[in-house]
Formats: structure tokens, sequence, C-alpha cells
């Protein structure tokens, strides 16, 4: 087996990893949810990977490997890191401003993996390969401009509008407070 080989087949088996790991996480993530639009951006991404994880292992059989064993860390890091945020928070409007930015850091991930793979198939003339993984490329891309929109359309905007009302219910008590005590 050439060296490029070797390469393509490791590559894989960490973007298998990967996604297999997104598989298990996203539905955490859904659980967390508030606003329905991201709920639905999710859910239909989470679809979609279920094909890309067979799409892998398609790529997989046309360079002679098999998934294996290898473990994606830096998915890991990824999924741990949007554990950790979304143990700490409650859910509502800024739980879903983290998972959408938990969500596009995974997407980038994804997105610079099958990047360099395209990239790297083609270099090596085995287009029909860089053709199946473009399409799981496009698609990630995709995931990333839709969880951009509903971000700055609906979720931001709604955590802003929460923030702002807490920020100015906390005002009004303040100088309520204040204001006793001036009287007294």
């Amino acid at each position: 087996m050439d060296d490029i080989t070797k390469l393509m087949i490791d590559q894989l088996r960490d973007a298998h990893s990967a996604e297999r790991q997104a598989l298990r996480a996203m539905p955490r993530m859904m659980k967390n949810v508030t606003h329905p639009a991201l709920k639905e951006c999710i859910q239909a991404h989470l679809d979609e990977t279920e094909a890309q994880v067979e799409r892998i292992e398609q790529a997989l059989e046309m360079v002679g490997g098999k998934p294996g064993r290898k473990v994606c860390e830096a998915m890991r890091g990824l999924i741990e890191e949007a554990t950790h945020e979304m143990g700490e928070n409650e859910r509502g409007p800024m739980m879903d401003v983290l998972i959408v930015a938990s969500a596009q850091r995974i997407e980038h991930y994804e997105i610079a993996a099958y990047g360099t793979m395209v990239a790297l198939a083609k270099a090596a003339g085995q287009q029909q390969l860089a053709d199946l993984l473009a399409q799981t490329l496009a698609e990630e891309k995709a995931t990333d401009e839709k969880l951009t929109m509903v971000a700055e359309s609906e979720v931001n905007p709604a955590f802003i509008a929460e923030a702002r009302g807490a920020a100015e219910e906390d005002t009004a008590n303040e100088n309520r407070r204040s204001g006793r005590r001036k009287a007294s």
C-alpha cells in the first residue's frame, strides 16, 4: 500500500469517527434547543449525517480500507466543549446561541477535513473519490450556512431581546430599591 492510500485511509477513518461521534452528540444538543428553527436545522443535519457515514464507508471501500477503531480526538474535544457549555447553562435563548456556536465549530472542522480529502483525492487522480467526498463537503458547507442564517435571523435576536429585557428589569429593580433607601 502506498503512502497516498495510507494517508487517505487514515483521513477517512478519522472522518468516520468524527461523523459517528456527531451522530451521538446531535440528539443531546436537540434536547437542549428551545428554538424550533434551530431544532429543525439540527434534525435535518442528523438525517444527512447518517448518509455521510455511509458515504465514508463507500469511500473507504474504494481505497481498500475499513472504518477501524480510530478515534477523532478533535471531534471528541469539540463535543466535550459543547457538552460542558450545555451543562453550565439553562435551556433558553442563551443555550440556543451556545448550541449554534458549538455546531458551527463542528461544521468548520468537518469542512476543513473534507476539503483536505477532496483536494488529496484530486491530486492523486482519484476523481470518483473526490466527487463522492465533495458531496459531503457541500452538505457541511450548506449546514454551516443554514446555522448562520438561523442564528442571525432568529436565535441571536431572541437572545439579545431576552438579555436586554433582563438588564432593563434589573435596572428598574435597582432604581426602586435605591428610591426606597433615599425615602427612609
